[in-house]
């Protein structure tokens, strides 16, 4: 199914989506962000941070708790919130990040909370015609700027206006709520959005070597050198792995707000393999006590643990790691590197 809408019509076609709450991109403050919105105007880069948020929040109650003295503990379960939610302008590869969520928290083990926000959620994608940003690499991780993984519509810029198509059915119902706003597209139409699309597929981006290698290659350079030089400059304040579209280790923590009674609540928050007490045991010691084993991690864990076990890497790409790291750690020349380095052994 593919419509085209009038640039100007957009606003009116979040208008007909009732029972939805929608959310787009808005630049506050120099920094892009979903929020919610009435309209949106696609116009942005990338947002700082992923939408992955909207089914995996930063922060999360479980349920509340309550110990009176001489009676039972009082647990009362906080289900997440209800409600439609539809996120417009969400680029490829963060919409890649989604399905690779979803074998995390949907596959090998069901995670009610994150079902239950991932079943009411949406994405409108928008094509990326140029990359938005210098660090974008989706094709060296099998993405594409035109991809519709993880989508269920896919909004492709011709100018004054968009190509609209769905991608599932879930995507038909939001175009088939805007009604006569979508018309048929033309030949030209199709044309232009194909001219578009394979320039975009062909324009240059920044590039992982020889990634099918990499994987083993990672392995066979398990103990490299090159992981405690590479990581030397970095100060774990973990902002990799919060605007990364598919980390997703959390902590869980019981916070109390009252002591007579004991009132609080069992808290879910993310967390990150690159702080150092990550993997502190109770005893004392720290499997990953150093720079290099924590860089390691996460890069092993984006190409190569995450491929072994579901044949996929994990890294979509979006370069927001390497635009955001404040010393200038940068993933994709780390695993240039140690590949490199297992490869001439």
């Amino acid at each position: 199914m593919e419509r085209m809408l009038a640039k100007e019509q957009i606003g009116d076609w979040i208008r007909t989506l009732r029972g939805w709450e929608v959310f787009g991109p808005v630049l506050q403050d120099g920094v892009w962000s979903y929020q919610p919105a009435d309209t949106v105007q696609l116009d942005h880069p990338n947002t700082a941070q992923p939408p992955k948020g909207f089914a995996f929040p930063q922060r999360e109650v479980f349920f509340t708790f309550e110990q009176i003295k001489g009676e039972p503990p009082r647990l009362t379960p906080v289900a997440p919130k209800g409600g439609q939610q539809v996120v417009f302008g969400v680029r490829p590869c963060d919409a890649r990040g989604l399905p690779r969520m979803d074998r995390v928290f949907t596959e090998t083990f069901d995670d009610v909370y994150y079902r239950t926000r991932r079943g009411s959620l949406a994405y409108v994608g928008l094509a990326c015609n140029q990359p938005p940003s210098p660090h974008c690499f989706c094709k060296s991780v099998g993405g594409s700027p035109v991809s519709t993984e993880g989508l269920d519509v896919l909004m492709t810029d011709l100018g004054d206006r968009y190509l609209v198509a769905a991608v599932t059915a879930t995507g038909e119902k939001l175009m088939q709520a805007a009604g006569d706003l979508l018309t048929e597209p033309t030949g030209v139409d199709r044309s232009e959005a194909g001219r578009l699309r394979l320039a975009a597929i062909t324009h240059p981006q920044r590039a992982v070597n020889d990634v099918a290698s990499v994987p083993p290659r990672l392995k066979k350079g398990f103990d490299s050198s090159l992981w405690e030089d590479l990581a030397r400059p970095c100060i774990s304040c973990g902002i990799c792995t919060f605007l990364c579209p598919t980390c997703h280790c959390f902590d869980i923590n019981d916070e109390t707000n009252g002591s007579t009674p004991l009132k609080g609540s069992r808290v879910r928050t993310w967390d990150s393999c690159q702080f150092p007490d990550f993997t502190m045991h109770s005893s004392g010691h720290n499997p990953r006590e150093t720079l290099g084993s924590r860089l390691r991690q996460r890069v092993c864990h984006k190409f190569q643990y995450f491929h072994e076990n579901f044949g996929m890497f994990q890294c979509v790409g979006c370069g927001r790691c390497v635009a955001g790291c404040p010393v200038g750690i940068d993933i994709i020349a780390v695993v240039n590197q140690v590949a490199a380095s297992a490869g001439e052994g």
